[in-house]
Parts: C-alpha cells; sequence; structure tokens
C-alpha cells in the first residue's frame, strides 16, 4: 500500500488524480490537501510515501500586476512543499511541470532542445524545477512531469476554446499541423507509473499519437452530432495571421514532442477521449502502459 499525499486538492489535475488512484484502493492511500495559507505547514508529511505537487497558477493572463504571484506559487511555494517533504523523510517528490519551459510555440521538442522559457509561467516552472532537483540524494527522489496540452472534461485553457469553436461553427480550415497532448486520464495514468515503479527524472508525456486541430475539431463536433465543412479557403489568411498571433500559432501551429524522447500512453484512446469529454462518459482504466523516454 502506496500512501500518497496530493497538494492541490481543488486543481483539475489534482481532483482527478486522485479520482484514477482511488480506483485502486487496495494499491494506494490518497489524501489531497491545499496549500493556500500556511496551514499546510504544520501538517506532517511523514507518513506519505509519495507526495505529488500539482498546485500552481495556470490559465490567467500575465501581467505586471501578477507577474510575483507566478514565482510566488510556482517557484516558492513548490520549493517549499519539496523542502519540508523530504525533511519529514517523503521517498518521492513528483512535480508537475510544463511543455511551457521550453519556450517555442511551433516546432519539434527533442532531447537535445534546451529549456529556455518566454513568459513568466514556464519561467517559474523551470526555476522550480532547478531549485527541487537540488535536493535529491539516495533517500529522496524528484520527478518532473512536463505535460504538452492537457484536455477532459471541464478542462480549461486551449482545448475549451477549440471546443466552443467546434459547436458553433459550420466551416472550418483544413489544417495539417500536428500537436502533442494529453488526456487527463492518460497524465494521471503516467503518474500512476511513475508511483509504482519508483521513477525519478523528467518526463515529457503525451498521447499516443499527435492530432491536429482538424481533428480535435471534426471529433468534438461529431460527439455533439453535428458536421463541419472543413475548407482550405482560409489557410493563406491563418498562414499570414500566425506570423502576428500567438493565439493563432497555438490553435493552428506544429508542437510536438519528439516520440523518443516521451511517455506515450494511449490508455484512452483519442476517440474515446473527445466523447468521454464532450459527453462526460465514465471512463474506465483499459489496457497497458510504459513508460520510456524519462531523462535523468
Amino acid at each position: 500500500m502506496k500512501r500518497v499525499l496530493i497538494t492541490g486538492k481543488t486543481s483539475y489535475i489534482g481532483k482527478n488524480l486522485k479520482s484514477w488512484l482511488e480506483e485502486h484502493p487496495e494499491q494506494y492511500q490518497v489524501d489531497a490537501i491545499s496549500v493556500r495559507g500556511d496551514l499546510w505547514k504544520d501538517e506532517s508529511f511523514s507518513k506519505y510515501d509519495i507526495i505529488v505537487h500539482v498546485a500552481g497558477i495556470a490559465h490567467i493572463r500575465e501581467t505586471k500586476d501578477n507577474r510575483d504571484l507566478y514565482y510566488r506559487v510556482n517557484r516558492d511555494l513548490a520549493y517549499e512543499v519539496a523542502s519540508k517533504a523530504k525533511q519529514d523523510g517523503v521517498k518521492q517528490f513528483i512535480f508537475l511541470s510544463s511543455m511551457s519551459v521550453f519556450g517555442i510555440k511551433t516546432g519539434i521538442i527533442t532531447d537535445a532542445t534546451v529549456p529556455n522559457p518566454k513568459n513568466h509561467y514556464g519561467k517559474s516552472k523551470l526555476e522550480a524545477e532547478t531549485l527541487i532537483m537540488e535536493l535529491v540524494d539516495e533517500a529522496f527522489k524528484v520527478a518532473i512531469v512536463r505535460p504538452p496540452m492537457v484536455y477532459g472534461p471541464g478542462c480549461k485553457g486551449n482545448y475549451s476554446k477549440i471546443a466552443q469553436l467546434a459547436k458553433r461553427t459550420p466551416v472550418f480550415p483544413t489544417t495539417n499541423n500536428q500537436r502533442s497532448v494529453i488526456f487527463i486520464d492518460n497524465l494521471s495514468e503516467c503518474i500512476r507509473t511513475i508511483i509504482d515503479e519508483f521513477e525519478s527524472g523528467v518526463f515529457h508525456p503525451q498521447n499516443g499519437h499527435y492530432v491536429s486541430t482538424q481533428q480535435f475539431v471534426e471529433q468534438i463536433a461529431m460527439a455533439h452530432g453535428k458536421k463541419v465543412l472543413f475548407t482550405g479557403v482560409f489557410n493563406w489568411l491563418i498562414r499570414i495571421g500566425m506570423y502576428f498571433s500567438g493565439f493563432l500559432k497555438k490553435i493552428f501551429g506544429t508542437l510536438v514532442y519528439d516520440p523518443n524522447m516521451s511517455i506515450t500512453l494511449d490508455v484512452v484512446s483519442f476517440k474515446q477521449s473527445i466523447l468521454n469529454s464532450e459527453r462526460k462518459i465514465d471512463h474506465n482504466l483499459g489496457g497497458s502502459s510504459l513508460l520510456q523516454g524519462g531523462q535523468q
């Protein structure tokens, strides 16, 4: 029986991970706490084997006024929790970072790509990684998880924007871009495997296959019984617009992890993941996965 504590109990990833692990009550005892304020500092972590730190700031527009908040929460708080975990004798610390640490809006991320974040979200996550990795020793393992776009039922971010377009528009541009993405259940299974295999290092999980924006729109529309006409008429406008718009780059650009550096999971297939997301279908753990590409 592994004793797991999730920090960030109201976070999207935290709530879903807790539910995923609790499907195996014979293997995991799972608790979740909030790390807002200072009350968590009075709690003892000594009864836990693993802490999964998912608390953080995301999906808010960066401004001069909230710049410091990113570093206080995503960097300083994460390091404080990790330090306390080590002091209290926790054996493994799993930190949820982000693809944003690479600072790349379009292209292919490989083993040779050096992290170079461009925004405060990515910078705060990378600085947290650096500080936390300094705590590693023989008795304290650290796993850094850098997922790409996470999607699932009720998820905020770019997926929700794509879903709104898919449900409302009768016409959409044809796209041949590719994106690394990960369904929330596949991410939860990745973390479960890191726990089970007591892994350490840096991991880049993604679904088993790249997807295009067109595939997203098509599958979401189908889940709602709609048909969308795809046309290349507007593609020249999109290509021009991508030079000036970060949003268009996110929606229509290519951004992927090289499979040679990543963990690929298809516990839930892409088609089923969209059905689960849009129709709120109950999911069941199926299939199996192997960790590949964890960087030590």
